[in-house]
C-alpha cells in the first residue's frame, strides 16, 4: 500500500486527530483498507502547499472538494467576527471586493465575516474555505448554499474525513491552516477572546503580515482589532491601502 493512502486511512480511523495519526506514522501501524469518499492530498505529495510545512503541526492529510489548483495562486486570509455590526460588515465587504482582484481569498466558512468573504468571491473571484468538520457536514446550515457552490467552482479543505461531525475543539485547531495559507491576514472585526485572535496569533508565529481596521472608542466588537493596532499591526484607514496589498513572489 502506498504511504500517502496510509495517511488518509489513518485520518479516517482517527477522525483527523493529528496526534493519533502521528503515533500511527511513528509506530508503522498497519492501515486497514477501506473506501475513501473524497479527494485528498497529503504531506507526502508534491502539490502539498509549501506554506503549510511552516506550521509546527502541518496537516497530514487535506481532504477537499473543488478546484485544488487554487492552492497554486496567491492567497490572502480574511477573518472576522461571527456577529457583525454595520461597520464590520462594511469593511469585510470592502476588503473582499478589493482583494479578490489579486488574490484567492481564504476564510473559514463560518457565519458572519467568513460567509461574507466567500459570498463576495463568487462574483469575479475565488475563495478557499477551510472547515472544522468532514465534507459531508455543512456547518452552519445557513451556509449550505455556499458549500454547494464552492464545492464546484472554488475549494473546500478539511483535515477531517468525510463522516466527521462538528466538534468545538476542531475549530481553533483549524485556524492554524487559515493563518498559514494566506501571505497575510486581514482582520475585519474581533473581540479580545475569539477564534479570530487564535488565527492572528498563529499567523504571527509564521511571520505573516497582519492588517486590521480601527474601531470606535470602547467598541466591544472591535476591541481585538484596536489591541492589534496598539501591538503594531498594520492599520487600514483608507481604501487606497487595500489596493496597495500585492502578491509576494514567495512565502518561503
Amino acid at each position: 500500500m502506498e504511504e500517502r493512502k496510509k495517511l488518509a486511512l489513518y485520518a479516517y480511523k482517527y477522525e483527523g486527530n493529528w496526534n493519533r495519526i502521528c503515533e500511527a506514522v511513528v509506530n508503522g501501524e498497519e492501515a486497514v483498507d477501506q473506501e475513501i469518499r473524497e479527494n485528498y492530498i497529503t504531506i507526502l505529495d508534491e502539490n502539498y502547499p509549501p506554506q503549510l510545512r511552516e506550521l509546527r503541526n502541518p496537516p497530514w492529510v487535506l481532504f477537499y472538494s473543488g478546484n485544488i489548483y487554487l492552492l497554486n495562486e496567491p492567497m490572502i486570509t480574511i477573518v472576522g467576527s461571527r456577529v457583525l455590526n454595520e461597520y464590520g460588515e462594511h469593511v469585510t465587504i470592502e476588503s473582499a471586493d478589493e482583494l479578490k482582484k489579486r488574490f484567492v481569498l481564504v476564510s473559514g466558512l463560518a457565519k458572519g465575516a467568513d460567509a461574507l468573504v466567500h459570498q463576495c468571491a463568487l462574483e469575479n473571484g475565488h475563495s478557499i474555505g477551510v472547515i472544522g468538520c468532514g465534507l459531508k457536514t455543512r456547518y452552519p446550515k445557513e451556509n449550505s448554499y455556499l458549500y454547494g457552490v464552492m464545492a464546484k467552482r472554488d475549494l473546500i479543505l478539511s483535515e477531517y474525513p468525510f463522516h466527521t461531525g462538528v466538534k468545538k475543539e476542531h475549530f481553533p485547531w483549524r485556524n492554524r491552516i487559515l493563518a498559514a495559507l494566506g501571505q497575510a491576514v486581514i482582520v475585519t472585526g474581533a473581540r479580545y477572546r475569539s477564534g479570530t485572535m487564535i488565527t492572528v496569533n498563529e499567523a504571527l508565529t509564521l511571520s505573516r503580515d497582519i492588517y486590521t481596521f480601527p474601531y470606535p472608542y470602547e467598541s466591544h466588537e472591535g476591541e481585538g482589532c484596536n489591541q492589534l493596532i496598539a501591538d503594531g499591526a498594520n492599520i487600514i484607514f483608507s481604501h487606497k491601502q487595500l489596493t496597495e496589498i500585492r502578491p509576494k513572489l514567495s512565502l518561503c
